[in-house]
């Protein structure tokens, strides 16, 4: 019998573990990066959203003098809906009438975020709490000081 010389093609166990073990840590690198871009794109869809519906709420009393009672009152984007599905909530402080005061965001000291109406997103978990402090707040896009703060919570 003749044996002819065949050289084997493939890859041997050892570089297939070596090839699976590169492509797992470039994967950790990856997801993390790509979760937190999309959560940052969330957070800046938000703070635009809150924007044009301050406006709009602007506009409203402009043309009206008084602030709308609901957002339904006025033009708002993506049907009411934040970036995470959940509806954007709005609070009118000035016209809202008795007990109204605890129902009103407030900062780490209890004191009022806003004078006129709040509004906000709960974020990201959904979750809200009146304090911004508290845990459940921290995700939260706000705005606060009457307008001239727009942004995360936790960044307040």
């Amino acid at each position: 019998m003749i044996r002819k010389n065949v050289r084997q093609c493939g890859f041997t166990l050892l570089e297939l573990m070596f090839a699976l073990a590169v492509a797992i840590v470039l994967m950790s690198i990856a997801v993390p990066s790509y979760i937190s871009y999309v959560d940052k794109s969330k957070n800046t869809t938000a703070i635009a959203d809150i924007n044009l519906i301050q406006s709009n709420i602007e506009r409203f009393y402009t043309e009206t003098f008084q602030y709308p009672a609901t957002l339904a009152d006025i033009s708002i984007p993506n049907n009411g809906k934040d970036p995470w599905g959940n509806a954007y909530v709005y609070l009118n402080i000035v016209d809202g009438g008795p007990g109204i005061k605890s129902q009103v965001r407030k900062d780490r000291k209890l004191n009022p975020i806003n004078r006129l109406y709040d509004l906000y997103s709960m974020g990201k978990n959904g979750v809200t709490k009146t304090q911004i402090t508290q845990k459940d707040s921290l995700d939260d896009i706000i705005l606060a000081r009457d307008g001239s703060f727009v942004g995360i919570a936790s960044d307040f």
